[in-house]
C-alpha cells in the first residue's frame, strides 16, 4: 500500500496572546515530574493539547516545544545564528569537549570546514566494504536457533565499524572496555540532564568517580592513537587521516590541534556507533512485528544479491530501494535522535510569540514524525510510503532524523548507508525474531534505545530458501 499525504499542509496555529499556551505545572519544579515519568508521552500530549508552540518549564528552565515543520525551519535555518546549543548538550561538554556537536559560532564553523572533506559522498562510499566485512565476521558467530541480545550485538558491530573507518584500526582487545566506558558516560549525561541542580563534578561521589575513570579510558585510547598517527605522518585512507591532514583554506590555513582532534574523534566515536546500533535494534523489532514487510525485504535482497548468495556492496545501494525505505521508515517511527534543542541568545520571534533571550526551543522528531497532519497512519510502520516521492512532497522539516540547517549531522550519509548495508548483509542470512510478548519500551536518553536490550531468536535463511 502506498500512503499519500494530504494535498496541502496546514500552517502553524496562530498566536493568541503574548505567551504560548501550556500545561499547568508545579510552582517550583514546573513540569519536571511529568517529563521524567514519560518524556515521549508528555511531549506528544503537549502537542496534541496545546498546539504548535507550547510553553513548559523544567525547574528554572523555560522551554518552548515547537511542533510544526515551519517553526523547526525557522530555528534551524532562517534564524539559526540567533541560537546556540541548549542546556543538555552543554552538559555533554566535559565528555565531548568542543567537538562539532557542542562547539559554537566561528570555532564551530572552522571545525566544520576542516571536517567536511572527510564526509564527502565518494569518500563515504569507500567505507561500504568495511561495514559489510564487519557484519560478515559477526554472522560467523551466529547460528540457527540461538538466543541473543540484538542490541548488544549491534553495539559491538557498529563499534568495530567506527574504529576501523575512523582509525583504520581494530582495537578488539580494548573494545569492550571502551564500549563500557562510553555507556557510563551516556548514563552520567542523562542523570545530569534530569537534575534541576546537577552535582558539581569535583564532588568525590561514586557517580563522579565512575565518570572520571570512564573518561580516562576513552581519552587514553584516543590520545595514544592520535600520537601514533602524528609520528607516522601517513594517510591511511580513514577519517582520522583526513582530519589530521585538513587545513583551513578559507581561514588561517592551519589544521587541528591535538585537543581539537580529540574532541572531534570522541564526538564521532560516540555518535558513530550508538545511533546506528539503536536504529538497527529498532529495525529488528519492527520487522518481527511486520512479517509482510520482512517478506518484501527478503524478496528484494534475493533479487539484488543473486538469490541472497552474496553480500551487498555499496554499488548495490541504488537497487536496494525497499531496504532503504525500511531504514527511512524506522527512523520516522522510532527516531534514534528523538529531540533537538536550541537556546535563544537574543530576543526572537517564533510562531507569532516573542521569546526572550535564554528561552530553550525543543523540536521533537518523535512528535513531528508521528503527526497525522504530515503522515497518514502515522504510528504504523509502512515503508511503502517512501517509494512514491513522499520525501519531496512533505514540508522540509516534517521528517528530520539527522537534524537540519547548517548544523545538520555531518555523518548523515554515512549513517544511512551503514544502516542499509548492515540490514541487507544480516537479513539475507538471518531473521532475528523478537519473541511474542517481548516489547521493550523506548527509553529516551541522549538517543532512543530499547529498555533492557533486545532479545531475539535467530532463524537462519538457508540457501534453498533464499531466492530462485
Amino acid at each position: 500500500m502506498t500512503v499519500a499525504p494530504p494535498p496541502s499542509f496546514p500552517p502553524p496555529t496562530p498566536a493568541r496572546g503574548n505567551r504560548p499556551p501550556g500545561p499547568k505545572g508545579h510552582w517550583l519544579k514546573g513540569h519536571l515530574r511529568e517529563f521524567r515519568q514519560d518524556r515521549l508521552r508528555f511531549l506528544t500530549d503537549c502537542s496534541r493539547s496545546f498546539g504548535d508552540v507550547v510553553a513548559i518549564r523544567l525547574g528554572p528552565r523555560r522551554i518552548w516545544a515547537l511542533n510544526h515543520p515551519e517553526l523547526v525551519e525557522e530555528v534551524l535555518v532562517h534564524q539559526n545564528r540567533k541560537f546556540t546549543k541548549h542546556f543538555a548538550l552543554k552538559s555533554a561538554k566535559p565528555t565531548l569537549g568542543e567537538g562539532l556537536l557542542t562547539s559554537e559560532h566561528d570555532f564551530w564553523r572552522r571545525q566544520r570546514r576542516l571536517s567536511q572533506p572527510a564526509f564527502h559522498r565518494d569518500r563515504i562510499a569507500g567505507y561500504g566494504a568495511v561495514m559489510v566485512e564487519a557484519a560478515e565476521r559477526m554472522l560467523r558467530g551466529w547460528a540457527d536457533g540461538q538466543r541473543r541480545d540484538a542490541q548488544a550485538d549491534m553495539m559491538r558491530l557498529t563499534l568495530e565499524i567506527v574504529t576501523k573507518t575512523l582509525f583504520d584500526a581494530e582495537i578488539a582487545r580494548g573494545a569492550d572496555r571502551v564500549a563500557d566506558a562510553m555507556e557510563i558516560l551516556m548514563v552520567n549525561f542523562t542523570r545530569r540532564v534530569n537534575r534541576i541542580v546537577p552535582l558539581p563534578r569535583w564532588l568525590p561521589v561514586p557517580e563522579n568517580v565512575r565518570f572520571r575513570k570512564a573518561m580516562a579510558v576513552v581519552d587514553r585510547t584516543i590520545e595514544e592513537i592520535i600520537a601514533g598517527r602524528r609520528r607516522e605522518k601517513a594517510d591511511r585512507g580513514d577519517l582520522l587521516s583526513m582530519l589530521l591532514l585538513a587545513t583551513d583554506s578559507e581561514g588561517d590555513g592551519g589544521g587541528m590541534s591535538d585537543r581539537q582532534l580529540r574532541d572531534e574523534v570522541v564526538t564521532l566515536f560516540l555518535a558513530g556507533h550508538e545511533t546506528t546500533a539503536n536504529t538497527m535494534a529498532w529495525i529488528w523489532l519492527l520487522l518481527s512485528r511486520h512479517p509482510e514487510v520482512e517478506a518484501r525485504l527478503h524478496d528484494e535482497l534475493d533479487e539484488v544479491l543473486d538469490g541472497g548468495r552474496r553480500p551487498p556492496e555499496a554499488a548495490d545501494l541504488p537497487r536496494l530501494r525497499y531496504t532503504d525505505a525500511v531504514v527511512t521508515e524506522a527512523l520516522r517511527v522510532l527516531p534514534t535522535v528523538w529531540l533537538l534543542g536550541r537556546e535563544a541568545i537574543e530576543p526572537v520571534e517564533i510562531g507569532g510569540y516573542r521569546a526572550p533571550a535564554g528561552t530553550t526551543m525543543w523540536m521533537s522528531q518523535w512528535v513531528i514524525h508521528r503527526d497525522p497532519r504530515w503522515f497518514d497512519a502515522p504510528e504504523s510502520f509502512v515503508p511503502d510510503r517512501w517509494l512514491d516521492g513522499l520525501a519531496h512532497r512533505l514540508p522540509r522539516y516534517a521528517y528530520f532524523p539527522f537534524g537540519g540547517g547548517p548544523r545538520v549531522c555531518i555523518g548523515n550519509h554515512f549513517a544511512q548507508m551503514e544502516a542499509v548495508l548492515l540490514l541487507a548483509a544480516i537479513a539475507r542470512r538471518f531473521r532475528p525474531l523478537v519473541p511474542e510478548g517481548v516489547s521493550p519500551r523506548p527509553i529516551p536518553t541522549m538517543t532512543l534505545r530499547p529498555e533492557g536490550g533486545l532479545p531475539v531468536i535467530l532463524q537462519e535463511r538457508r540457501p534453498a530458501a533464499r531466492g530462485t
